[in-house]
């Protein structure tokens, strides 16, 4: 029997001609079509591409796949890139939020740094919170360091120092620190003073009333002199009322120290440099100043127009703007440094105006819980259609208000340096 050792051979794949589309009954074939079915027929014509691959697309369906393709590229590349990013933003709101929080040193070293690359454009911002910071703070020889700087980054007259800084108390936002002292200004009346000493470190700023003080001496003199000097270097404001009273008594120790010994009565001079100063009596004050040099035989204060005050009101009036919420303009005051407060009394306010003026030029500092308050409050306001105005806010309070987002319910107007 004979094997075979040989295996069975596989059997040859059949080549299978491409399907040609056959036109119809009656139909007559072009051309056109007769080529494409004689090269199906050929070998390999499966490998190059039939009527199902690419290349039997027409010219216009393969016109129409490109642009579907281009369009669909586009689209996915069709993103917007944010370019309103303002570099300014980042650090203006670290410190408003860091000076808010009573962090003064830290929001000083953030704006400082700032500003060494920030120095034109919307870059003011940062140097005018801290041209306020420097005069809240009373950093005067910084101020005018920045003042130089200013001067050759825009090209125009930085701000000036200005009023005494601070504002009023800390306590109800509409309110303003005031007290009387209680005497006479005589270096003996110790609890006086005391009682004006604790009054400022509740109140950043005091209305000190001076007008029932009948008679002064020396020490007196100085006692009042050290506490405004005190109060200005630790950016307080002190605003002295009754010195209609107090200056004719401080000029006549003057008087009666050019007929007696100079020496015994150079206190009664510089409190009386002070209150011409804070007056604005320029003319009065170097008069005074030149007497002073023959006098004492020592160069006397110069003047500075920074520290010339706001005109003292009437006794009514002063008494009649401690005692209320509003100023004579009817604008609702926030003054001092506010913490924590919900300013409940701003809807009964809002309610009696068509319009709301918030005047900010005494506000020292206020928290981000009581700016929040302050926005809920006004909000409702802005619903009924009131217009709301934000008068003399410093930068840095104004960066804050921006921040929980007041900018959205009221315009600021900013004091001209």
């Amino acid at each position: 029997m004979v094997f075979s050792f040989f295996k069975k051979q596989p059997e040859k794949m059949i080549t299978r001609p491409a399907v040609v589309v056959r036109p119809a009954a009656g139909e007559k074939k072009t051309r056109h079509e007769d080529d494409r079915a004689e090269k199906a027929r050929q070998p390999g014509a499966e490998l190059a591409g039939g009527d199902g691959d690419l290349q039997g697309f027409s010219d216009g369906a393969m016109s129409d796949l490109s642009d579907q393709y281009l369009g669909m590229t586009q689209s996915s590349l069709d993103f917007k890139v944010d370019t309103d990013f303002d570099p300014v933003n980042a650090p203006a709101e670290e410190a408003a939020v860091l000076f808010a929080n009573n962090q003064d040193q830290a929001a000083q070293m953030i704006l400082k740094n700032s500003l060494k690359s920030q120095r034109s454009g919307p870059a003011e911002r940062l140097w005018l919170m801290l041209f306020d910071l420097y005069r809240l703070s009373g950093q005067r020889p910084d101020f005018e360091a920045l003042g130089i700087d200013y001067a050759r980054a825009f090209e125009k007259s930085p701000p000036i120092w200005g009023l005494e800084s601070g504002a009023p108390d800390s306590g109800k936002a509409s309110k303003r620190g005031r007290v009387a002292f209680k005497g006479d200004l005589l270096g003996g009346n110790a609890a006086s003073f005391e009682a004006v000493w604790g009054a400022l470190e509740k109140n950043r700023a005091l209305r000190l009333d001076l007008s029932k003080v009948g008679q002064v001496d020396a020490e007196g003199c100085e006692a009042l002199r050290k506490l405004l000097l005190h109060a200005r270097r630790d950016g307080c404001g002190i605003e002295l009322l009754g010195q209609d009273v107090l200056v004719p008594l401080v000029r006549s120790g003057v008087e009666a120290g050019k007929k007696e010994t100079p020496a015994a009565g150079k206190e009664y001079w510089l409190l009386l440099l002070e209150l011409l100063q804070r007056r604005g009596q320029q003319d009065v004050f170097e008069d005074l100043a030149i007497d002073y040099a023959v006098a004492f035989e020592e160069s006397p204060p110069s003047w500075e127009a920074g520290q010339v005050a706001a005109p003292e009101p009437a006794a009514q009036e002063a008494e009649e703007a401690a005692e209320g919420d509003a100023t004579d303009d009817g604008a609702y005051v926030l003054s001092g440094e506010i913490h924590s407060s919900r300013f409940d009394d701003m809807p009964a306010f809002a309610q009696e105006r068509d319009s709301l003026l918030i005047d900010c030029a005494r506000l020292t500092r206020i928290d981000f819980v009581s700016a929040g308050a302050l926005l809920n409050a006004l909000t409702v306001a802005r619903s009924a259609g009131k217009q709301i105005v934000f008068r003399h806010p410093n930068h840095l309070v104004a960066e804050l208000f921006r921040v929980v987002g007041l900018t959205a319910v009221a315009s600021f107007v900013f004091a001209k340096y």
